[in-house]
């Protein structure tokens, strides 16, 4: 694994360092008392490879933070700190990469919601932000929840579902993303978010309330 200094950054890992990456962790960005925990289903073996979230090409959890109006710019995998910040941060349910998260299995997944529990009680962020519902139906063993906010908390966090932004999830695309990552910032302050809810609004793209 190569050291991952500035003199690294935004650099393209080989095939053979994306193939290393397996069962690798990526640390959290994390703080105390975010407005918005992100929480991803695990690390794809690119973004253990470069050791940042959301880091294969394709993902789309970047443009739809930027589009979204929640960050004043697109920022890259590299930059996922600087989300800080502005009140965000990221974790997985769980922790090692694999080639997909069909690789994991059920106990996994159970357990990793265990993790969530504590670390949310622990940090207390407004909101926990699961980007996947199949998985987190399976990991709170909730069979009916749908994207949105959830009548359930997280460790004391309000639960809020989130589309998963893989490229690979061809049942949103990116338009979609953005509306939804709209309602979560209007609903958390962001206020990228609010104007851009507005903007959605006059152009008849949001209905209004």
């Amino acid at each position: 694994m190569r050291d991952m200094d500035s003199s690294n950054a935004h650099w393209r890992p080989s095939r053979s360092e994306i193939a290393a990456a397996r069962n690798r962790t990526i640390p959290d960005v994390t703080a105390p008392k975010l407005r918005i925990l992100f929480c991803g289903i695990n690390p794809s073996l690119y973004s253990a490879a470069i050791g940042h979230h959301f880091g294969r090409p394709g993902n789309r959890f970047w443009p739809t933070l930027y589009a979204a109006g929640l960050t004043d710019r697109l920022l890259s995998p590299f930059e996922d700190r600087l989300l800080l910040k502005l009140g965000y941060g990221i974790s997985n349910l769980v922790a090692r990469a694999t080639v997909s998260a069909d690789e994991l299995t059920q106990s996994e997944l159970i357990a990793g919601a265990g993790v969530l529990k504590r670390k949310a009680r622990r940090l207390k962020p407004a909101c926990v932000a699961f980007l996947g519902v199949t998985a987190y139906r399976i990991a709170f063993r909730r069979k009916s929840a749908v994207v949105g906010r959830q009548a359930e908390s997280c460790g004391g966090s309000i639960v809020w579902i989130l589309p998963n932004p893989s490229g690979l999830n061809a049942h949103y695309q990116l338009a979609d993303l953005t509306r939804i990552f709209v309602e979560l910032g209007q609903a958390f302050g962001a206020r990228g978010a609010l104007k851009f809810q507005r903007r959605l609004i006059r152009s008849r793209l949001m209905p209004r309330r």
